[in-house]
């Protein structure tokens, strides 16, 4: 696990698909600490430990499930978190505990908004964090594909013009949030997340969806 920020920490890089990268993320909470994402890294998960653990593991979409979500149940006992509409893919690996519908405070600290468009349980998450920083985790529906470069999660070929339709409303929700640090679950280059100066964010998402309605427009 890798310090990035007094209260979060990186787990290492993985590529479950080939030119795939992606982490998972710790944030530390007197109240319990919540796991973002996911990883299939043993021994990631087993340093957890002497950070405090994991209470809470939310998903952003479906392709974070996979086995290592039941260990990190048996290990720490973590209530998991994922998307009404993906809980049976979910529940194929864990039974989910605690299912999003609507934009909603999952607890006093992180809320969860319902972003479809990369897939249709797709979820960010606003969390604040120290010095009462928002860190905005953008799953899949943003990702960092490059310093200062941010690009929608919309991939040619497997997702629908609906999908598309979708994101582009999506991002017009995160858009507003004004986040201090921007977190990716996949990413491209050599890091998935990015500080924000303040009143950066809305121009990496215009960027974002000017690339998205070019792929559209090419279709």
């Amino acid at each position: 696990m890798r310090q990035i920020q007094p209260d979060l920490w990186e787990a290492a890089t993985e590529s479950p698909f080939p030119g795939l990268t992606t982490h998972a993320y710790l944030l530390r909470r007197e109240q319990g600490n919540v796991l973002f994402y996911a990883t299939a890294n043993s021994d990631e998960l087993a340093a957890m430990a002497d950070l405090g653990g994991v209470a809470y593991h939310f998903l952003s979409h479906r392709d974070e499930f996979g086995d290592s979500l039941a260990e990190v149940r048996e290990r720490y006992g973590a209530q998991l978190g994922c998307h009404r509409l993906e809980q049976d893919d979910c529940a194929r690996y864990c039974l989910p505990d605690r299912l999003f519908g609507e934009r909603a405070l999952l607890l006093d600290d992180v809320e969860v908004i319902p972003t479809p468009g990369h897939s249709p349980g797709s979820v960010c998450f606003v969390a604040r964090g120290h010095g009462n920083r928002r860190y905005l985790f953008t799953g899949d529906t943003l990702y960092c594909a490059g310093p200062g470069r941010w690009r929608a999660g919309y991939i040619p070929g497997h997702s629908t013009r609906d999908d598309a339709l979708g994101m582009i409303s999506s991002l017009a929700v995160i858009r507003e949030l004004a986040p201090d640090l921007v977190i990716s679950s996949a990413f491209s280059g050599d890091t998935g997340y990015q500080a924000m100066a303040p009143g950066d964010w809305p121009g990496y998402v215009d960027e974002a969806l000017a690339g998205l309605q070019a792929v559209l427009d090419a279709d």
